[in-house]
């Protein structure tokens, strides 16, 4: 343990254990330490849901971790990483990286981040995604960091201005999307479909076939 490291919860104290095993030979021990707690003080910022946070700490981290153990070249990359960035990671690339994951049926790995991110998904955007039976549960808004970049093949922004740093040999493309913050649902609905029409070309320019 770092010296002078205090944990201001057990359970991160056994998290920061449990990945220190699981990236064992990869970092060292205090190298998991400090991104347990950064990705925890992270999150802190703008959760406002306390209850959560360790368990989403435990998967932050761990996202954080295999992100910079891919970017070393410690961990195999088996099928192309896809990193998307809005503002908030509250609306656009939160659907964007649901559409992803379902439509390349696991032949791409996606993130997503926020250059300012939101304490909660956008109520009416979980809604509209509702409405084609899928699910946001397991997901919530994460700060950008270097690492989820760094492990990127493509970088897809939307609205976060200059806020992602830029590194030789990255492909980054922005989508020009409106942000469904405070608009009407119909409005929210024609966002949703853009972006999917866009995750689905996409895809087809990695050269993979949308999962029917």
């Amino acid at each position: 343990m770092l010296p002078g490291l205090s944990y201001p919860e057990e359970s991160l104290k056994r998290l920061a254990g449990d990945l220190a095993e699981r990236f064992h030979g990869v970092f060292a021990t205090e190298t998991v330490e400090r991104y347990v707690l950064e990705s925890y003080t992270g999150l802190l910022r703008t959760s406002s849901v306390k209850a959560h946070l360790t368990t989403r700490t435990a998967r932050f981290s761990r996202e954080r971790l295999t992100a910079l153990a891919q970017a070393k070249g410690a961990i195999e990359r088996a099928v192309p990483e896809v990193l998307f960035v809005c503002e908030q990671n509250a609306g656009r690339s939160q659907m964007a990286a649901v559409f992803t994951n379902v439509l390349s049926g696991g032949a791409v790995h996606v993130r997503s981040a926020g250059s300012m991110p939101s304490s909660e998904l956008d109520p009416t955007m979980v809604a509209v995604m509702t409405e084609l039976g899928l699910s946001l549960d397991e997901s919530f808004p994460k700060p950008l960091t270097d690492d989820v970049v760094q492990a990127a093949d493509v970088v897809i922004t939307m609205g976060c201005g200059d806020a992602c740093p830029i590194y030789p040999g990255k492909r980054y493309v922005d989508w020009k999307l409106v942000d469904p913050a405070g608009q009407p649902i119909d409005e929210v609905r024609r966002i949703r479909d853009q972006v999917k029409a866009n995750v689905i070309e996409m895809l087809a320019d990695l050269k993979v076939s949308p999962a029917v």
